[in-house]
């Protein structure tokens, strides 16, 4: 059992940066793969990027790659996602969630065990 709650969100300029936080409590935390998604209102849940479990290997959609970056630290139980240039159509709830089998390249969130509550990014024009 994984629980995972997020910090972090805001509001934020164009061309700003923010740093997102996702906490994981439970003991199998190191052996969990860690993604990112978002949902815009009234749009589907969008992956956004996701580390491997030994934070080893990382994978990012196409439109935040160069901008985006996601890490995570095994001993204090946490991982991050380092967002600069931000973009108004970054605009979302953010979303941190953990998943142990599957693809590690799968982009859908089906196959993802474990979710945070999300927290809110704006950026503003």
């Amino acid at each position: 059992q994984v629980q995972l709650v997020e910090s972090g969100g805001g509001l934020v300029q164009a061309g700003g940066s923010l740093r997102l936080s996702c906490a994981a409590s439970g003991r199998t935390f190191s052996s969990y793969n860690l993604g990112w998604f978002r949902q815009a209102p009234g749009k589907e849940r969008e992956f956004v990027a996701v580390i491997s479990w030994s934070g080893g290997t990382t994978y990012y959609t196409d439109s935040v790659k160069g901008r985006f970056t996601i890490s995570r630290d095994n001993a204090k139980n946490t991982v991050v996602l380092q967002m600069n240039s931000l973009k108004p159509e970054d605009t979302a709830v953010y979303y941190c969630a953990a998943k142990r089998t599957g693809s590690f390249y799968s982009t859908d969130p089906y196959e993802y065990d474990y979710w945070g509550q999300g927290t809110q990014v704006t950026v503003s024009s």
